[in-house]
């Protein structure tokens, strides 16, 4: 095969990836966006407009929804939204941690230079490019206000992203089964629609469990079938009807309709934001597909559907005027009576695969929110091992379970209900527009007169309709913002605490030196075992410990101080997840290991990780023993608090493996050995046979000749290394009570004091997050004051 041949080759694989990819974004991404039509017509003629004979008012609507559905999904989410990516990963947590990676504007003061080696945490331009060339960077990074106003906007805006959760499953399958009302007595569908509406959703939220990836094959079949059938049904419509219906995609319509109706035609824009419900979806779910494959599939498909759709309704009402009742403006109206009830069966079906893309989405957004200290602990169950990203949340989905039978008991009609889908949609699309204009200056380095054409151009579009949306606030748009409210202070509180945590832990560290001062003191034991000490702390000892052994003088034989920290990147690579140092001399076999994760990673569970721990440990005491030969550099230079190893990616580093065939040990054995002919040697720690229980055996292999083999202070180090495996590990936690400081303001002693501690009493433990076994736990009392 030539070269043309093969580019050819390799050309069609990728368009042929790219086209499989558009199909199945359709069930995930598009689901909401495709059912939009279900409602926007009934939603926007509720009271504020009327239809008259004249066809102004529709005509206008429907210039309205064109105009809208070009301007922002086409080209604001499609063609510039979209590049703004996170190494491929979007929304609203991708756009704020790109901005952070661009600017110090975390108020979590844990960053560290290693950070900016990982593979993930790429920047547009190199740093020194950066650092002269962007005012807007440094404004941010100097005010501490304008760094918490970041993060409040990024809080309301996920906020409404979750009250989406809530709306939108209420909107979708209640439009959806609204088409019984052609078909039953205005009595019978009162007591009819609501139930079936209830029913469905306790269905759909008790799957939740199993996961997507069971029924996922089917979504995408539902959603193109419902497409076709809407672009179908808009055809016979615009041709039976009123062939001239595209007339109104002249925008003079739209200024023609706000003239007629005034003030009660601005206010029906809360209605017509509906048709871009699902757009922030585009986005959110990018790390699922592909810029490309998303492109193409709204562009060639789901773009033209919905117009022809939307123009199918407006032919059909440009020639019907006289309703017995304003529900009939909706969209069953408009389809022929002999195929009402397959389109219903058909749109039901749509509504809950729309209903599910959002739900998975308000899972995916809570699981970032909490990895970035922002949102309380939560169970998360990873329902696949085979597809990344499907999480089930068991309190967030009955949560949004009960709102949503809720929401839909106490409104009963789609007037209200999309007044408050309207408002939560329009606000996202707001931030999106906010967030996007700080990326194309920190992160693109644009100038900033581009941002800001992009931050006026759309934000005013999102402003007319978020002040429509707002004058709706006691006809249900009260439901976002009370929900939003709610949720911000719950993040906000949890996320200050716990920045202020971290800052007391700071503080109250002690040294290394002053532990082993200690020690000698009170004449410290050593246990047998690995004791693993969870801090959030990068270096020094943290007060719990310190706390600890003045209290119970004694640990462990090997000492791991362990930082779980969550980085500003989608993901890290398993290579790159281990940073380990010394904690104090080499004799003293205490260590630091910072355990990096992305805000899409999934946490492993404790016996991977522990093996994972041992690992990374003794590869870090083979190089360091391989340097300490190899350099003249003294041992305190190896022993500086700062100074890391990332393990898993040295090229040192030839090989670990575990052997579990082994039925059981009682002892270690530590041999060297000549491998004949293999020209390596084997250092081995090799497991000795007893019925007590299942442990593994380590096999290094190095060169020969490596000064490393004759090194007895690395094997002997090896060998206390697995006795202590052996031995047992043992996890030290602290169990922190929190208060606030003697004279502090009565809102900081009720957020602190009452709510924090009502969060962490009654959410996940940390041990529970990190899969700690409750038999191996250890925690330590500790208060703080703040």
């Amino acid at each position: 095969m030539n070269a043309e041949a093969a580019a050819n080759w390799v050309q069609r694989e990728t368009w042929r990836t790219t086209m499989l990819l558009a199909y199945q974004s359709l069930g995930v991404v598009y689901g909401d966006l495709s059912i939009s039509p279900l409602y926007v017509y009934k939603s926007t003629f509720a009271d504020d407009i009327t239809h008259t004979d004249s066809n102004d008012e529709i005509l206008g609507v429907l210039s309205f929804v064109f105009w809208t559905l070009t301007l922002v999904p086409l080209i604001k989410y499609v063609s510039i939204v979209l590049r703004a990516h996170d190494n491929g990963e979007g929304g609203t947590f991708a756009l704020y941690s790109l901005i952070c990676r661009h600017a110090n504007v975390s108020l979590l003061p844990n960053r560290q230079l290693a950070d900016e080696e990982l593979s993930t945490y790429s920047l547009e331009r190199p740093p020194e490019e950066v650092a002269h060339g962007s005012r807007v960077r440094r404004w941010l990074e100097g005010h501490r206000s304008l760094k918490t106003a970041l993060l409040v906007m990024v809080m309301i805006g996920t906020c409404m992203v979750i009250g989406d959760g809530v709306l939108t499953p209420v909107i979708s399958v209640f439009s959806a089964v609204s088409g019984l009302e052609l078909s039953l007595s205005k009595h019978q569908h009162e007591y009819a629609v609501t139930p079936i509406t209830c029913a469905i959703i306790v269905f759909l939220f008790a799957l939740q469990h199993y996961g997507t990836h069971r029924v996922g094959f089917l979504f995408a079949p539902i959603i193109l079938a419902w497409l076709i059938c809407m672009s179908a049904l808009g055809v016979y419509n615009i041709i039976y009807w009123n062939p001239q219906v595209y007339m109104a995609l002249n925008p003079m319509y739209m200024l023609k309709f706000l003239r007629k109706t005034k003030k009660s035609g601005w206010m029906s824009l809360g209605g017509i934001v509906l048709c871009m419900t699902g757009s922030e979806a585009m986005f959110a779910d990018l790390g699922h597909f592909s810029y490309s494959a998303i492109q193409l599939a709204f562009t060639s498909l789901v773009y033209p559907a919905l117009i022809l759709g939307y123009m199918g309704q407006a032919a059909y009402l440009t020639r019907h005027h006289n309703f017995d009742s304003s529900y009939q403006i909706g969209y069953y109206i408009s389809v022929p009576e002999a195929v009402r009830w397959p389109v219903l069966v058909l749109a039901i079906m749509a509504s809950v695969v729309g209903s599910q893309a959002i739900i998975s989405g308000t899972f995916s957004i809570i699981n970032q929110s909490q990895a970035l200290s922002c949102f309380p602990r939560v169970k998360v169950v990873h329902t696949s091992a085979k597809v990344h990203g499907q999480i089930y949340i068991p309190e967030i989905n009955w949560m949004l379970m009960v709102l949503c039978i809720a929401v839909t008991v106490g409104f009963r009609d789609t007037k209200h209900m999309g007044n408050a889908s309207g408002l939560a949609v329009i606000t996202v699309m707001l931030v999106t527009t906010c967030l996007t204009s700080l990326v194309m200056m920190l992160c693109w380095q644009r100038p900033p007169a581009l941002a800001l054409a992009f931050f006026v151009f759309f934000g005013s579009i999102e402003a007319l309709y978020f002040s429509a949306s707002l004058t709706k606030f006691l006809d249900g748009a009260w439901v976002p913002l009370l929900l939003a409210l709610i949720l911000v202070a719950v993040m906000f509180v949890w996320h200050h605490t716990t920045v202020k945590k971290y800052e007391f832990d700071l503080h109250n560290k002690v040294t290394m030196e002053w532990l082993l001062a200690l020690c000698d003191r009170l004449g410290m034991v050593r246990v047998p075992g690995i004791g693993l000490v969870y801090t959030d702390l990068t270096s020094g000892v943290p007060a719990n410990f310190s706390r600890f052994v003045t209290n119970l003088p004694a640990f462990h034989r090997v000492l791991v101080f362990v930082c779980v920290k969550s980085v500003p990147v989608p993901r890290v690579l398993p290579a790159e997840r281990y940073l380990v140092g010394r904690v104090g001399p080499a004799g003293h076999r205490s260590y630091r290991c910072i355990v990096r994760y992305g805000y899409r990673d999934v946490h492993q569970d404790v016996d991977s990780f522990e093996t994972e721990l041992v690992e990374s440990l003794a590869s870090f005491i083979r190089l360091d023993a391989l340097f300490r030969c190899s350099d003249a550099r003294s041992d305190a230079d190896y022993e500086r608090e700062n100074a890391f190893t990332v393990i898993g990616s040295n090229p040192l580093r030839r090989r670990i493996s575990y052997d579990d065939t082994h039925d059981s040990a009682s002892s270690v054995e530590i041999r060297v050995d000549s491998m004949t002919g293999s020209g390596t040697n084997t250092v081995e720690l090799a497991a000795v046979p007893t019925a007590a229980r299942v442990v593994k055996r380590v096999r290094f292999l190095v060169d020969p000749g490596s000064p490393e083999v004759e090194d007895k202070q690395m094997l002997e180090e090896l060998h206390e290394l697995c006795e202590a495996r052996e031995a047992g590990t043992a996890f030290i936690m602290g169990h922190s009570h929190v208060k606030a400081k003697p004279g502090s303001s009565l809102l900081r002693r009720l957020a602190i004091g009452y709510g924090y501690n009502f969060l962490r009493r009654n959410c996940r433990g940390p041990d529970v997050v990190l899969r700690v076994p409750p038999a191996s736990l250890l925690e330590v009392g500790m208060v703080y004051v703040l």
